[in-house]
């Protein structure tokens, strides 16, 4: 018998779907592929800030993996195939993750193991997985217009994606990706819970940037101009707990607090939506068409309130129009231990983590339908299209 482990046991929780304790051991094998240092361990040792950041779920992942019961050494037998490539540990002084190289770096792994093993060439990637959790995935750049134009690598159109981005019909999310939470530093958190007694005496809540004024200097462009609408509409209301600065009981905070806003940044996605359900405050999501990590797991409609972006201005009226009685419900779901655990990449792992979640979504997709064979000759992939830089050696 296992013993479970729970980070996070809070009073009065309420039932999660029972998807979220699914277990995936048993149910697909995994092949991972052993690549040069200077894809993964060398990167990392250039700059271990990568292991804190918010998109350090590739990192971790590729850990998770190596020691897995899923795991299985015969390449043969697996189900998944899954490449091993840091593409996020790219670090400005400022540690912000750069994609310029990423595109370069997956070509060089992807012809790698096209080279060395033959399963890559049986499907052109079909079986294959890949972790990218940048701001716009497999797109490789952190603004949207931009991301559009690259859309995502040629190279990777036939895998399955593991990425923080989702946003309906949008270029950079293929169908059948699997969206995830960005990586929020479990252990960190943990030190900071306080008594789960403590009254929520902050209706909401938002800690960040309004403006981007450095990356858009004219404004409007950030954000689609939601967080800005959040500051002008709201900077003076006394319901509206809502600064730039980050205080160091950030955390704290959030536990004192009915609802926190999670709007969009540059890309839709946010930690503050993983801190939403960690620390029990019920997250307010403004980001139009978001796609939400492990959406057929857990319950946001449930636990969260969404907010259209043209409605922001009305944001006080919507929060202080919803009952009592449905914020306690959202609260009491929001408790539920196997919520907070899905949201997670704790080290070691534990049952129902994020991990697992994972597992679960590529799980899900088989058998793989036998069509994702290639015939002899038969070709889909191209590998000269995409920008002239991306061609380049790395």
């Amino acid at each position: 018998m296992r013993s479970v482990i729970v980070l996070w046991g809070l009073p009065n929780a309420g039932s999660a779907g029972d998807v979220l304790e699914d277990d995936p051991v048993g149910r697909l094998k995994v092949f991972v592929y052993e690549l040069p240092s200077k894809y993964n361990k060398k990167i990392l040792q250039k700059d271990p800030r990568c292991l804190t950041h918010m998109f350090a779920a590739e990192i971790f992942m590729h850990r998770f993996l190596l020691s897995s019961p899923v795991r299985t050494l015969n390449p043969e037998e697996a189900d998944w195939f899954y490449t091993p490539v840091y593409t996020t540990c790219d670090l400005t002084p400022n540690g912000l993750p750069l994609p310029f190289k990423s595109p370069r770096m997956m070509r060089s792994a992807i012809q790698l193991i096209s080279s060395n093993w033959p399963y890559w060439n049986r499907t052109e990637g079909a079986n294959h997985f890949f972790v990218v959790p940048h701001d716009f995935g497999a797109c490789f750049h952190y603004q949207e217009e931009k991301a559009i134009e690259r859309g995502i690598l040629p190279l990777l159109q036939r895998a399955t994606l593991v990425q923080t981005f989702g946003q309906r019909n949008h270029v950079c999310l293929n169908e059948g990706s699997i969206t995830i939470p960005p990586y929020a530093p479990p252990q960190k958190m943990q030190a900071h819970l306080i008594s789960p007694d403590t009254p929520r005496s902050i209706f909401v809540y938002f800690r960040g940037l309004f403006y981007d004024v450095g990356n858009d200097p004219e404004g409007g462009y950030y954000a689609r101009g939601a967080r800005a609408s959040v500051w002008e509409n709201f900077k003076d209301n006394p319901l509206f707990d809502i600064s730039t600065e980050h205080p160091t009981t950030y955390y704290e905070d959030m536990q004192r607090v009915v609802f926190c806003l999670c709007p969009l940044g540059w890309a839709p996605w946010s930690p503050r939506l993983v801190e939403g359900v960690i620390f029990g405050c019920i997250p307010v999501i403004i980001a139009d068409d978001i796609v939400l990590p492990f959406a057929d797991a857990i319950p946001w409609e449930e636990i969260g309130v969404f907010v259209a972006e043209k409605d922001v201005p009305n944001l006080d009226t919507i929060l202080t129009s919803i009952p009592p009685e449905v914020i306690l419900r959202k609260q009491r779901l929001l408790a539920n231990p196997s919520m907070k655990q899905a949201m997670l990449f704790p080290q070691p792992a534990q049952p129902g983590d994020a991990f697992h979640q994972i597992l679960n979504g590529l799980a899900r997709k088989l058998p793989h339908h036998k069509s994702i064979f290639l015939r002899p000759g038969e070709k889909f992939l191209n590998w000269t299209a995409g920008p002239v830089g991306d061609l380049k050696p790395w």
